[in-house]
């Protein structure tokens, strides 16, 4: 083989362990991307592969498929936030025409699923199966449940009061405060000229996709085949092998079309484990998809936060010290962490104090980039407040504290693109319908790796791409075939992607902004590898020169130094003889990187007499280092914007104090963006295609809400803390304005 190849070293960074592994590549002479500028397909403008598939229809999601001989799936939720189940009877339900399966909690393997002890409003009881989906809901309803009520509590600052109930047996609400400091903020703030002291808080944040959870589960002679709507296929698979003790072989999972996670559906979930013990116990398939009301309650949230912030800074804008101290609640479960050190900006004086609430409250999950936008309203709000006591540019400020020379960079961009200069030095009048301009800013990292690919030349020239990842909608698919037709020198639609199988080899889940800079580098690796060793099969025999030596482009392979020597892509496959080529590669280095800013100037319309905030204009700055399809990245951008502006005027999840149970668990109480509330959106990028690539998914979606909050207080002077503003808070902080 005339293949030359070097070895790189992988680095991989696991549950506090690292491991270093060396692994052999060709070696093509080329550093990292190449001449991204000269590329038909990378880096270029395509329409997605699967769009016509989507917008006609024939493109099937969990939610639509249906198996022959499907049962429905239904669960039975607690309807108290703390409560102990005393005696459950499925009789009933049992003797009702086509019920099919009753799983209850003392059932075996439905320990871990179905609780006799509920800690919070939506938590699993007891499942069935039937023939159709009405059946399985009459029969859930005919299942009796005798509960012991319990005291409960379902708001952070109420659970760290004296007496409130107890939400985890072997703990307090309030864990012990996580502390992380530099300096010493009592010099800090007695050298500040000026200091800013105030409180912030953001509400609870529920997951929304469009798509609900859900699978459809089936069982053949003792292996599992699920398919799912999930953003980790393979740590689906994982959980699953483990919850049933089966080999990870005998558990496959498949996701083909899915219509949004967004986080929540990052990893095993419930509902997957309790159609599987349903489809096993009736020996069919069963379907269990949630509802809407299912989602708000059960599948995870962003946690809120009450963040009370202190800020310090000379009289020319330079900041000397900060504090903060923020608590949040995650529910049951989970952190309601966010950054711990200045968000953004560099003090040399800081001591920040957090400390996780647990409430009787459904379980905190991943939501589109973890902790950051609670960090990013507070400290992006709290530098504005400074600027206003300083009388300086919030801009100004800002970039003579950010240590970031990109994001800088990003904030003049976007200032000029926006038209910064036209905006008010001071806050318009507390009267008639008034618009401001506001910024803000934010930091994401984006990293890749634990990917693997494998390419297949057939000798008849189609070619095929594997890869155990999933397409959650952004455009995965799209972004590998660019990658093979690039370097196979073929056409999009010469190239077969398959996806979204655990047969396929494995790769993460798609969350935290990784999808694109895990996978692209592991085809890339695995294209090269494939077309070099078909080049080994003739360059030799063929035209007297090493694979190297050739290129692929436009449907032909040629000799680079004389292209008069060349054959078709057909004939070149068929040099292959009868076999395909089966090519394996993974995720290697220098191919992409980690750690991305994000900016967005905002302007808005405020309605001084009703409250009502209206976003007119923005203006969002991002980077991802090599942007593959910038079609489908300005696609993501606007996506994360739109979220943004959900988070930050309409989104929040309301308890009843007394009931304990969310009483907005819909789509007409719980609003979320329409399209008559979608503004004008420039998207601009900043190109850094010698990073390689680097994810897109979260960075849009940190900078929005504060920009909001500032851009409202420029328009009419109203200072709304509290997110979402809605039209209350807006009008309370204008009648403190007015009060003075």
């Amino acid at each position: 083989m005339q293949i030359k190849m070097k070895k790189v070293k992988i680095v991989t960074r696991r549950r506090g362990e690292t491991t270093e592994t060396w692994i052999d590549v060709p070696d093509t002479g080329e550093e990292g991307w190449g001449d991204v500028a000269g590329m038909k397909y990378v880096g270029q403008r395509h329409q997605r592969i699967d769009a016509v598939e989507k917008v006609t229809g024939r493109a099937k999601y969990t939610y639509d498929m249906k198996l022959p001989g499907m049962l429905y799936g239904k669960i039975l939720r607690s309807a108290y936030p703390r409560a102990r189940v005393v005696r459950i009877d499925a009789s009933k339900a049992a003797a009702l025409p086509g019920v099919k399966a009753i799983i209850l909690p003392d059932d075996e393997g439905a320990a871990d699923l179905l609780r006799r002890e509920c800690r919070y409003a939506g938590q699993e009881v007891a499942a069935v199966a039937a023939t159709t989906l009405e059946i399985a809901e009459d029969a859930m309803n005919l299942i009796e449940v005798q509960y012991t009520e319990l005291p409960f509590v379902v708001h952070a600052d109420k659970a760290l009061e004296s007496g409130a109930a107890q939400v985890q047996d072997d703990r307090p609400n309030g864990s012990e405060p996580r502390v992380n400091e530099q300096g010493d903020i009592n010099v800090g703030f007695a050298e500040s000229e000026v200091t800013v002291e105030a409180g912030y808080k953001t509400e609870v944040h529920t997951h929304v996709s469009l798509e609900t959870h859900g699978s459809i589960a089936h069982w053949e002679n003792g292996k599992l085949t699920v398919w799912a709507s999930t953003q980790a296929i393979s740590a689906t698979q994982g959980g699953l092998s483990q919850f049933f003790g089966i080999p990870n072989s005998d558990v496959r999972v498949i996701k083909d079309h899915m219509g949004g996670g967004f986080g929540s559906k990052l990893g095993p979930r419930p509902e997957y484990a309790v159609a599987a013990l349903l489809a096993r116990k009736a020996g069919v398939p069963v379907k269990l998809m949630l509802t809407r009301k299912e989602e708000h309650i059960t599948t995870g949230n962003r946690p809120d936060s009450f963040q009370n912030v202190k800020i310090g800074a000379k009289k020319n804008g330079k900041l000397v010290a900060y504090r903060r101290e923020n608590f949040g609640t995650g529910g049951i479960a989970g952190r309601a962490s966010i950054p711990g050190q200045p968000y953004l900006y560099e003090v040399p004086n800081f001591r920040v104090e957090q400390t996780d609430v647990y409430t009787h409250g459904g379980p905190q999950t991943a939501l589109r980039a973890p902790g950051h936008p609670q960090a990013a309203f507070a400290m992006e709000s709290v530098m504005d407040e400074l600027a206003a006591a300083l009388d300086m540019d919030p801009m100004a400020v800002r970039q003579m504290n950010d240590p970031d020379e990109t994001r800088r960079n990003m904030v003049t961009l976007g200032a000029e693109r926006f038209g910064w200069d036209k905006r008010r030095a001071t806050p318009g009048p507390a009267t008639g319908i008034q618009r401001g301009m506001g910024m803000g800013a934010g930091v994401w990292g984006g990293g890749g790796g634990r990917t693997k690919a494998e390419g297949v030349i057939h000798p008849d020239g189609s070619v095929e791409i594997r890869c155990g990842t999933q397409d959650v909608g952004v455009g995965t698919k799209t972004v590998i075939a660019q990658i093979a037709a690039e370097e196979f020198g073929l056409t999009l639609d010469d190239i077969i992607v398959k996806i979204g199988d655990t047969n396929y080899p494995p790769s993460g889940g798609s969350g935290g902004s990784t999808t694109c800079a895990s996978v692209s580098p592991a085809v890339k690796n695995t294209v090269q590898m494939a077309r070099l060793k078909l080049f080994d099969t003739f360059a030799s025999s063929t035209f007297g020169v090493s694979p190297h030596d050739l290129e692929a482009k436009d449907g032909k392979v040629y000799v680079k130094s004389d292209p008069s020597k060349s054959m078709t892509w057909q004939q070149a496959a068929a040099q292959l003889g009868d076999e395909p080529l089966v090519v394996q590669g993974q995720w290697v280095p220098g191919l992409s990187s980690s750690g991305v800013p994000a900016v967005q100037f905002i302007e808005v319309e405020v309605n001084t007499a009703t409250g009502v905030v209206k976003v007119v204009r923005v203006v969002a700055v991002n980077t991802s280092g090599l942007i593959m399809n910038p079609l489908l990245w300005e696609s993501q951008v606007n996506g994360g914007v739109l979220m943004g502006i959900g988070y930050g005027l309409y989104e929040e999840r309301i308890m009843d104090p007394r009931a304990g149970y969310m009483v907005n668990p819909n789509l007409e109480a719980y609003r979320v963006m329409g399209a008559m509330e979608i503004p004008e959106i420039e998207v601009v990028a900043y190109n850094q295609p010698e990073r390689g690539v680097i994810g897109i998914g979260e960075p849009p979606f940190i900078p929005t809400a504060p920009a909001i909050a500032n851009a409202v207080y420029n328009a009419c002077g109203a200072r709304v803390r509290a997110i979402p503003i809605t039209p209350d808070k807006v009008l309370a902080a204008l009648a403190e304005r007015r009060e003075g």
